[in-house]
């Protein structure tokens, strides 16, 4: 009997839809906001999920975007179930790699069919996908012989693209056609909620890769890339990635790890997001900032980070970040020099992380 998971903080809707999904045979699970629906899907694999778009912690596309990136939940059919009729809506959330997108109030005979035709396409390639999960899994716990090949060597004397600050990379939305290399620089992905808002997702700097799990996954770019200052990077077209990842073992272990780190750290920025006080979740960004800009292992670097990229990558109003960093150097945590943020008491910093 296949298993639904339902995401949904209505409490009514969920009574209704349970009934029509038990009367027609399926199992159902609830979970009550975005969160708790991530990791009810990695624990219980539903054959299917639906969702709503509004709540107040994790909205559906970012449920939806966080379970693209799981490799043990990316093959889950999941259909939008939603009063949001809007179109920017509908096309946002099939652009993100919803298999279905059902408005309120519905029809049950049309709920049910295309949870069915879901479901079959899913199990049509269940098994394909699941022997490509094991053979992963296999490859990522064998040890690499040189941790660097063949990814670097990839980069190697490739087309060189070159991209001024706040000039865009790629778009949300848009078909991904090459992975991308750091030569030089810093680039951050965001995405824009609903109001406009941007949060951004994640940094990459000399020497990371960048734009491949749109390429892997196969689908279209779910974040805008941006550089934050001046950008050089190495371009690798999309049938020279995609021939390397099915012949080089050693290139797909890279990839996968690297996804796997994607989505934990994702998961840890959304939680704190969550959860964390503002001064914890801004001494956290700082850090890490920090590690970013600091790859050589000097004493004292400048963080020259914007107070609005600060905010979005905290998540909070750009006042609010900017009353915290003034409570930070007021308490000789931090001090500010020609536009850049010097750490002046790491320990004290790191407890507060704590």
């Amino acid at each position: 009997m296949p298993t639904i998971l339902v995401i949904d903080d209505n409490k009514t809707n969920n009574e209704n839809l349970v009934e029509i999904l038990e009367f027609a045979g399926y199992n159902v699970i609830v979970s009550e906001h975005g969160r708790q629906g991530l990791l009810v899907a990695e624990t219980s694999q539903p054959d299917l999920i639906l969702c709503d778009l509004s709540f107040s912690i994790l909205d559906g596309f970012v449920v939806l975007q966080m379970l693209s990136r799981n490799q043990f939940c990316c093959r889950i059919p999941f259909v939008f179930l939603t009063s949001r009729t809007e179109r920017e809506d509908i096309r946002i959330g099939m652009d993100l790699g919803a298999d279905d997108y059902i408005t309120r109030p519905f029809d049950p005979s049309e709920l049910l069919s295309s949870i069915e035709c879901q479901i079959r396409k899913g199990n049509s390639t269940g098994l394909s996908g699941l022997n490509g999960l094991n053979k992963i899994v296999q490859e990522i716990t064998t040890p690499p012989v040189e941790s660097d090949f063949p990814l670097k060597v990839l980069a190697r004397d490739r087309v060189v693209n070159f991209f001024k600050k706040k000039q865009v990379i790629y778009h949300q939305g848009g078909y991904p056609s090459c992975l991308y290399f750091i030569l030089k620089g810093k680039v951050k992905t965001y995405i824009l909620d609903e109001d406009g808002k941007e949060f951004i997702t994640d940094l990459y700097v000399e020497g990371d890769f960048f734009g491949y799990a749109s390429l892997l996954y196969q689908k279209r770019y779910v974040e805008t890339a941006e550089a934050i200052m001046d950008v050089e990077v190495s371009v690798i077209p999309r049938n020279e990635f995609e021939g390397i990842l099915s012949e080089d073992s050693s290139f797909r272990k890279q990839i996968m790890k690297l996804l796997a780190q994607d989505i934990n750290e994702r998961e840890k920025q959304l939680l704190k997001s969550a959860y964390d006080s503002l001064r914890k979740k801004t001494a956290d960004a700082l850090l890490i900032l920090y590690g970013k800009y600091n790859q050589s292992g000097q004493c004292q670097v400048g963080i020259k980070f914007t107070r609005s990229n600060l905010a979005a990558l905290v998540g909070v109003a750009k006042e609010s970040m900017a009353r915290t960093l003034a409570e930070f150097k007021d308490e000789h945590l931090i001090d500010v020099r020609n536009g850049a943020i010097f750490i002046l008491d790491m320990d004290k910093m790191i407890r507060m992380c704590r």
